[in-house]
């Protein structure tokens, strides 16, 4: 649960927000290859990711419109593309972050140790989060996620584009895409082919930066799920 004290400035936020964008990638679509091809990354990105932010943006509109008008019976009814399009949005800027062509290997210090103490070694953990995704039914993302009420490292997975913070409260740390788009056209409908590639260019410095869940990170979290997800 988020506390009065983060909610409060993050509904004033959705009161004067923005137009939602779609992120510039890191680095260059052909950068993952051999791992993730360019063209997979030019269609995910450019096509799909900007897809739910368009989305996103013409439901907010309309939500807007509903809420000045009175009409709970349309707030209610948008809720499920909001949560479609705002988790898609959410998913996939943590995802490309979480990616880099200097990636791979095994992450080093504090979270290294997280990983070690929460799942008994980083082999293990790597088991663990494969199996998850490998098990998604249909389409959907494997996590690692933060629990803060337990201090502990925790995996989860989460059908079609629902957020992890919003839908367990855990902290995303690492994303899986799952979804076919995001392997289909090298991988064909092999997945644990993709998962094992994908391995290789993990990026774990940003994936330490985000365990740490310092201030800055923590909160253009949740500025992005309150302006993705209406409280009702």
């Amino acid at each position: 649960m988020l506390s009065r004290g983060i909610l409060a400035p993050a509904l004033g936020y959705l009161g004067s927000r923005q137009k939602h964008s779609l992120p510039d990638l890191p680095y260059d679509y052909g950068a993952l290859e051999p791992h993730i091809n360019a063209e997979i990354m030019q269609l995910h990105h450019s096509k799909h990711h900007a897809a739910y932010v368009n989305n996103l943006n013409v439901t907010e509109e309309k939500y807007q419109e509903a809420l000045a008008k009175g009409d709970v019976t349309a707030q209610i009814a948008l809720q499920p593309a909001l949560k479609f399009n705002g988790g898609g949005h959410i998913n996939h800027s943590i995802f490309w972050t979480n990616l880099s062509p200097n990636g791979g290997g095994e992450p080093k210090g504090e979270l290294l140790e997280a990983i070690k103490r929460d799942f008994g070694s980083f082999e293990k953990f790597k088991e663990k989060l494969t199996a998850a995704s490998v098990g998604v039914q249909g389409s959907g993302w494997g996590w690692l996620g933060f629990n803060k009420e337990r201090g502990q490292l925790q995996i989860a997975a989460c059908p079609n584009q629902d957020p992890l913070q919003g839908t367990t409260g855990l902290i995303p740390l690492l994303g899986i895409d799952v979804w076919e788009h995001a392997y289909y056209l090298q991988y064909k409908n092999v997945r644990p082919d993709y998962l094992k590639a994908i391995w290789n260019v993990i990026n774990w410095e940003n994936i330490h930066g985000l365990q740490k869940v310092n201030h800055d990170h923590y909160t253009e979290y949740v500025k992005l799920f309150m302006t993705s997800f209406v409280v009702v």
